[in-house]
């Protein structure tokens, strides 16, 4: 009897091993919004379903890295589903302080971008297997915002603010 568990153990573990799974790649980091406190940059995130069922994102974590150490990290929990039979393309906002980019200036140059690598797991509830992390990299360059992009990101938070009045 040990012998015939054994084996159907081995079976499933083969199988399970051998099934298909979603897969994901990063497409973009792009720099979102400027504000007078941070700078949100934004992960586009796309995810193939091989499953005729959509599947539940359990959460998504993220950690920012440059020069060799992590400048912010975090999760975002119960962000959807992945839709059956498809390709989901998730949006992870990645919101960095000004006062870390001040800690990295010696990285920042004469080019006035950071050089970063973005690692994200991206943990789906998976029929049968039960969680599953899918881990993501992505390496690049982030491009700071100037001046005027600063003086263009508060002008967009007074005129969203002023609009906000205008609708109560």
């Amino acid at each position: 009897m040990a012998g015939l568990i054994d084996k159907a153990k081995n079976f499933m573990a083969e199988k399970v091993v051998n099934m298909e799974k979603p897969e994901a790649s990063i497409t973009d980091v792009d720099m979102k919004k400027v504000s007078m406190d941070s700078i949100s940059y934004h992960a586009k995130v796309a995810v193939k379903n091989p499953y005729s069922v959509s599947v539940p994102i359990m959460q998504i974590s993220y950690s920012l890295k440059c020069s060799g150490r992590v400048i912010v990290s975090g999760t975002i929990p119960d962000p959807g589903n992945i839709k059956a039979d498809d390709t989901t393309m998730l949006d992870v906002p990645v919101k960095v302080p000004h006062s870390v980019l001040v800690s990295l200036a010696k990285d920042i140059g004469a080019d006035w971008d950071i050089d970063y690598t973005l690692e994200l797991g991206l943990t789906i509830d998976l029929p049968v297997i039960g969680n599953f992390t899918i881990p993501l990299s992505h390496s690049g360059e982030i491009k700071l915002p100037t001046l005027s992009d600063l003086w263009r990101g508060g002008e967009e938070e007074e005129k969203e603010d002023t609009e906000k009045v205008k609708e109560i």
